[in-house]
């Protein structure tokens, strides 16, 4: 039997796949349980909760009164984010927030500005910064700097209703294509300008998010990129990012890194586990390895919402450094 004092208690809002991952993931776990699973769907909660043995809640307020939480997920939908994250940390609980972090700026920095007022534990679903191959590629490229990186996420659309609707979802750049920035901030640096443009004749102006988009991505350094999305295939295709520098060529994806074409590494597949034991670490003593705390992603965010918005004015976009 195991020691109540030492299990950390995780609710988790939401009841998507994302979510029953991360509850797959915890449930794992020899120090955590799972005391509860909430969504606006009440079939899809009663459906992960029971896989679980857990209680279903239709809404997170009342995951949150009924209380004996030590941190809570919020797995939510771009449109979904705002109250759910407010509400934990009105309750003063650790948080983990799964990507997009919003449809907008204001919303994820007022989340920030609490997460930071009441200096508690945060971290964000970017698990990509947890694969073996992101280690690797590190070290190729020290003291060799990134000047060229390639960006790309050409995909189908995901199975759920509101992902083509650009004001539930964000579009492909915000909602999918993030990771890939993540990765490009991480390689190569901070973006100075990017400048957005999607294919004409669907978009927004149809009433849904652009199908396709190219992007010229102008690093702080002086190194160059692009990013190209789609949404039009019937599979995933091809996502990741190739980075060039003196003498290196590296292709890294969610799966492996090819170095200069002809040596191919596979991840050990490790960090979709990695990144919920280092929150959970976190959590429990404050000595996690979290690479992604919230206003890591923040960072990120203005980045996807920056070429989004450039999409949509039709022009480059400055960003702050």
């Amino acid at each position: 039997m195991r020691d109540v004092s030492s299990i950390t208690r995780v609710g988790i809002i939401g009841a998507g796949n994302v979510a029953a991952r991360h509850a797959d993931v915890l449930s794992g776990f020899p120090d955590v349980v799972i005391t509860g699973i909430a969504d606006v769907d009440p079939l899809k909660a009663e459906a992960l909760a029971e896989r679980h043995g857990v209680p279903a809640f239709d809404g997170h307020a009342g995951l949150l009164e009924a209380g004996g939480l030590d941190a809570v997920y919020v797995c939510v939908p771009p449109f979904a984010h705002g109250k759910p994250e407010q509400d934990v940390l009105s309750c003063n609980l650790p948080i983990f927030v799964e990507k997009p972090l919003a449809l907008d700026l204001e919303t994820a920095e007022n989340i920030a500005s609490e997460i930071r007022r009441r200096g508690l534990p945060s971290a964000v679903g970017h698990h990509w910064r947890y694969l073996d191959v992101l280690d690797r590629a590190r070290d190729l490229l020290a003291d060799r700097p990134v000047r060229l990186a390639l960006g790309h996420w050409l995909d189908k659309v995901p199975p759920v209703g509101w992902w083509l609707d650009p004001a539930r979802s964000g579009g492909q750049v915000v909602e999918q294509a993030v990771h890939v920035l993540d990765l490009a901030r991480v390689l190569v640096g901070e973006v100075a300008m990017v400048h957005s443009v999607p294919a004409a004749g669907d978009g927004p102006a149809d009433g849904e998010v652009d199908r396709a988009v190219a992007a010229v991505l102008r690093f702080a350094d002086g190194a160059t990129g692009t990013l190209a999305t789609t949404s039009l295939l019937r599979h995933k295709h091809r996502a990741g990012l190739e980075v060039y520098a003196d003498g290196v060529a590296l292709e890294l994806t969610e799966t492996s890194l090819t170095v200069n074409g002809t040596e191919v590494v596979e991840d050990a597949g490790r960090a979709k586990t990695l990144v919920d034991r280092a929150f959970i670490d976190a959590v429990r003593d404050g000595e996690g390895d979290v690479r992604v705390p919230y206003d890591e992603a923040l960072r990120t965010h203005r980045l996807a919402l920056a070429l989004a918005r450039s999409a949509t004015l039709g022009r480059p976009v400055t960003l702050d450094g």
